[in-house]
């Protein structure tokens, strides 16, 4: 039995509380992760990272080694390469079969601490991210003086071409075509080791253009690949470089060269400092210049700069929580594990706030060794599958909604910034295949905007329309980017955030469709619309499911909920004219459909379709993420009908990767079924780091598996609907919880359940607290 009160019962609530006092007792130093014993390989390494930087962190052997990633470094090939490995080995050595260790991810600090002693000989290791700078640094401390050696380890010293599987990480895929990973330039410089990497002037993006035909408009399209170069300087107080050179060596299955830096003499203190850099469209001599001004500026901050970006995952771990049964802690309870697993991956996420691209679904920053992953996968530690810089929209999403409850809307911008930089390309791209207007984004697609040139088809039908993937599971698959179209007006919605920068993007992927869908309709009939004065929205796709879709829901839902939503933005958005083009393009989107499975009526996925390609449930997306049916709207019956009889969806539920069944529960007021499938998405990923679920259908650590974890934990505790604020409304009353999340409005809303009561709870601003819905199982 559920129970629901509102504003009455709140004040009694709030007076407990004795105002606006919040006796919080949340830390997400609870969370802290300890490991007592070392790795055994790059597999059991702990993520570490801030501002657009990811360290994969591991002591094996005596040895403190990390992986370096930034985001935005993608090769020619379009692989996301790690920036190299660092190792670094103390002498005497402490960790070295000591008599104690300790490697602990400090969640509040952001930053892994590794302490060891042997012999009375005591070291603590601080390896931290500055959020604010692209600036790695390993701070050495002893009881006793020590000598540092620190290397910088390359596996790309020389060309090398791609076979078979190992081709998964570029944008090549199972294309038999030669592909080349080309060296790094890696050289001793000013008592550092400097490294980077230059793309050639001819990339991917080149070949792209030819194979799709766009050479007619190639100057006009953005390029991003060209000449970019990645890489950075790795220099320690007190170092030199060796002089002996590199030294050829190998760990697991890659063989790399080691580039060493070594302490002039012994001291209690340590410190290494690696600096990054990326620019576009550059040559060697202006990049070094740029890097040796990240080294002056860093330098000249480096006595502020350890402090705000400890004040930064203070702020960071103050906008939101959820933490569950913290008075009855149980590493072994799945119960407890999916909340401290849910923090965990917000660290990850937290370490890629500012990335010039987005965090990739597909490892995000946090990639290791492929072997660890797939033991016939013997590959050197920069593959991935699906792809180093290949966007696929349907699993990105997934990474990206969780950050409106969590506040992380500074977060976003990432996301948002792809598509308004690829805005360009989809745009020519329309216009040049097929004469008007709109951005045709596809489903896979380059970090330029264009479709993949793997899942572009290469053996095409002669006459085949060149704008579209020849592609069983992707052609006519348009509709993923109005998610981020919504998602983006969430944002303004919760955080009262202007977003004209964006509207032209969403104006154009609605136009799109009302443009696109009459085009076609007017190349096979005199009428451009049905009957009924709506678009016919075929051939279309629902998800990569159900194809070759007459009328297709998630084009529907999408549709209908963007265009109602960008009408109800303030007046300030849009002008007149605007308006009322979007008002008429609504009111051409036809309605949803429907079916009756097993005596009931249930949402159809489309009105036709000739194939079931794959294994998602679309029928359910005007749940989510689109909102048209759930807690607080009319008509609920019918979507959990269409989650309990519709055939086809029970036979495609799943829990892994990117299946969202958890979030459409939750959403549908199921909380036995919705608090069951987040476990099994949040519990133990059964790997070291608890939090690098995967592979899935993608890779590890699988961020949208995560993802849509996190989603569904918020969603079984807040929804919202219009001004409503739901509050437990598909929480079990027997999982003790304290929370923090936040809702439309600027709006926040903390509290704590205990033993099946809110016994604590505070609505910022308390103007809200009319608007709230309590909702709590008995």
């Amino acid at each position: 039995m559920t129970v629901h009160f509102r504003i009455s019962a709140l004040l009694i609530f709030i007076s407990l509380l004795g105002g606006n006092v919040f006796a919080q007792q949340y830390s997400p130093e609870i969370y802290n992760l300890k490991w007592t014993s070392q790795g055994k390989n790059s597999g059991e390494s702990m993520p570490c990272g801030g501002g657009d930087i990811g360290l994969n962190v591991w002591v094996e052997d005596g040895d403190i080694l990390f992986y370096m990633a930034r985001s935005g470094t993608f090769d020619e090939n379009n692989i996301f390469p790690k920036l190299g490995r660092v190792r670094i080995r103390l002498s005497p050595n402490p960790f070295q079969n000591g008599t104690s260790f300790l490697q602990e991810l400090k969640l509040e600090q952001g930053y892994v601490e590794i302490t060891g002693e042997k012999d009375k000989q005591k070291a603590i290791v601080k390896i931290w991210v500055d959020v604010f700078s692209p600036v790695i640094q390993v701070d050495i401390s002893g009881n006793k003086p020590v000598r540092v050696s620190a290397w910088y380890e390359s596996w790309r010293t020389e060309d090398r071409e791609l076979r078979g599987l190992e081709k998964n990480a570029s944008s090549f895929k199972w294309l038999k075509e030669k592909v080349v990973a080309y060296k790094d330039s890696i050289s001793s410089h000013e008592n550092g080791i400097l490294f980077y990497h230059q793309n050639r002037d001819t990339t991917l993006f080149d070949l792209v253009v030819k194979q799709q035909k766009l050479e007619p408009v190639k100057s006009t399209l953005w390029n991003p690949m060209k000449r970019t170069i990645y890489g950075g300087f790795m220099q320690g107080e007190n170092m030199i470089p060796e002089t002996a050179g590199e030294k050829p060596s190998s760990y697991v299955n890659t063989p790399f060269k080691a580039f060493q830096l070594k302490s002039k003499s012994a001291s209690r203190t340590h410190r290494i400092k690696i600096f990054l850099h990326t620019d576009e469209n550059s040559n060697p001599e202006k990049w070094k210049s740029q890097l040796s001004q990240t080294v002056k500026e860093s330098l000249k901050e480096e006595k502020t700069s350890r402090q705000k970006t400890l004040d930064w995952w203070k702020s960071y771990w103050q906008r939101s929580y959820i933490a569950i049964n913290l008075s009855k802690p149980d590493s072994v309870s799945e119960v407890w594990q999916t909340g401290r697993n849910y923090q965990l991956f917000r660290y990850m996420l937290g370490c890629n706030a500012y990335g010039t691209y987005p965090t990739k679904f597909n490892g995000g920053l946090f990639t290791y060794d492929p072997v660890f992953v797939d033991s016939a996968y013997k590959f050197t530690p920069d593959h991935r599958n699906w792809g180093g810089g290949i966007f696929t929209a349907q699993n990105q999403r997934l990474v990206y909604w969780p950050m409106l409850k969590n506040g992380d809307f500074d977060m976003m911008a990432s996301q948002f910034e792809f598509y308004k930089r690829a805005l360009l390309n989809a745009e020519i791209r329309t216009s040049h295949y097929w004469g008007h207007k709109g951005a045709s984004f596809t489903e896979q697609m380059e970090t330029f905007g264009l479709p993949n040139y793997a899942e572009y088809g290469q053996k095409r039908p002669q006459d085949f329309d060149p704008g579209l993937e020849y592609n069983a599971w992707l052609e006519y698959l348009w509709d993923t980017s109005l998610e981020f179209c919504l998602m983006i007006l969430d944002k303004e919605r919760f955080a009262g955030d202007d977003i004209n920068t964006y509207l032209p993007l969403i104006e154009s992927c609605t136009l799109f469709f009302d443009a696109h869908y009459q085009y076609l309709a007017q190349r096979r009939s005199a009428k451009k619309l049905d009957q009924n004065g709506h678009l016919v929205l075929f051939p279309g796709s629902a998800a990569e499911t159900y194809k070759m879709a007459y009328n297709s829901t998630t084009t529907i839902a999408g549709l209908r909920t963007v265009l109602s939503r960008l009408i109800e933005l303030p007046p300030k958005y849009g002008t007149q004219a605007e308006r009322k083009s979007w008002a008429e393009r609504l009111s051409r989107i036809p309605p949803l459909p429907f079916r009756q499975m097993q005596g009931h009526t249930v949402i159809a996925p489309a009105k036709t379709w000739e194939r079931i390609q794959n294994t998602e449930i679309p029928q359910l997306y005007p749940v989510f993420p689109f909102g048209m049916y759930g807690i607080g709207l009319p008509d609920l019956e019918v979507a959990v009908n269409t989650w309990k009889y519709d055939t086809e969806a029970i036979k495609n539920r799943n829990h892994i990767s990117w299946h969202q069944d958890n979030i459409f529960c939750a959403r549908l007021g199921l909380t036995d079924e919705a608090a069951a499938l987040t476990v099994k998405k949040l519990k133990n990923s059964g790997r070291r780091f608890p939090a690098f679920w995967g592979p899935g259908h993608d890779w590890v650590p699988d961020h949208n598996w995560g993802g849509s974890g996190m989603i569904g934990l918020q969603e079984m505790l807040m929804q919202t609907v219009g001004d409503s604020i739901y509050l437990l409304p598909a929480w079990p009353a027997e999982w003790d919880v304290q929370f923090k999340l936040h809702a439309p409005y600027q709006t926040t809303v903390e509290g704590e359940l205990k033993d099946g009561k809110l016994v604590k709870l505070r609505v910022t601003p308390e103007a809200r607290t009319k608007d709230l819905v309590i909702q709590i199982e008995h």
